[in-house]
């Protein structure tokens, strides 16, 4: 395990990048909020990441307490990732980082990787309340599990149980959506993003 390089500096902002600052690392975190994960899954959905770096970050994590690493039980008998306490902690610093980024993004590039999942964040960003929301998109399904205090935030497919709300959108309105220059109740009052479903989120959506 490689010695955590410093700033040392006094600095609390200094620290964090201590710990967080890597390349790699926030995006490793981005991809445990949806819960454990195997080591083939994460490498599977950070496209780009060697397989030696992927391992030095997991590594380093589990040492800063960010991460730990567990055996699931048989039939599974694989070793999964997950975040602790204090990995969580890091979602408010991922959606600021996000929301930051939004003029960053611009058209998608034709060598840009996507996964469904990685818009769960900014659909986060843009929902109040608390619920579990599925979304329907062309590149796959995901849902959300907005306002929730604990466990993960998001996670492939549908919606495990009765969603509260269902949205379905094309790309085009989800990616403006996660590039800031459409709200999410707009799009549903332009008809550009379907709302079903009977919980308080699908009727806010509605009436907003």
């Amino acid at each position: 395990m490689s010695p955590r390089r410093s700033y040392d500096q006094y600095c609390s902002a200094a620290r964090a990048l201590d710990v967080v600052g890597d390349r790699w690392t926030l995006l490793i975190v981005r991809e445990l909020l949806a819960g454990p994960r195997r080591y083939t899954d994460l490498h599977a959905d950070l496209p780009g990441v060697s397989t030696d770096v992927l391992a030095s970050r997991l590594r380093d994590m589990e040492r800063d307490g960010l991460t730990t690493r567990r055996r699931l039980p048989p039939p599974g008998a694989a070793y999964v990732y997950e975040l602790t306490a204090r990995g969580c902690r890091l979602l408010p610093v991922l959606q600021a980082l996000g929301a930051w980024g939004e003029e960053e993004l611009g058209e998608r590039r034709p060598t840009d990787a996507v996964r469904a999942h990685w818009f769960a964040l900014p659909l986060l960003r843009a929902l109040d309340g608390e619920g579990l929301v599925e979304v329907r998109l062309e590149e796959g399904d995901f849902h959300l599990r907005v306002g929730a205090q604990e466990g993960p935030v998001y996670g492939d497919g549908p919606a495990p149980g009765e969603a509260d709300a269902r949205l379905v959108m094309d790309a085009a309105t989800c990616e403006a959506i996660a590039r800031g220059e459409t709200r999410l109740p707009d799009a549903v009052r332009d008809g550009r993003v379907t709302v079903t479903g009977d919980g308080t989120l699908a009727k806010a959506l509605r009436e907003a």
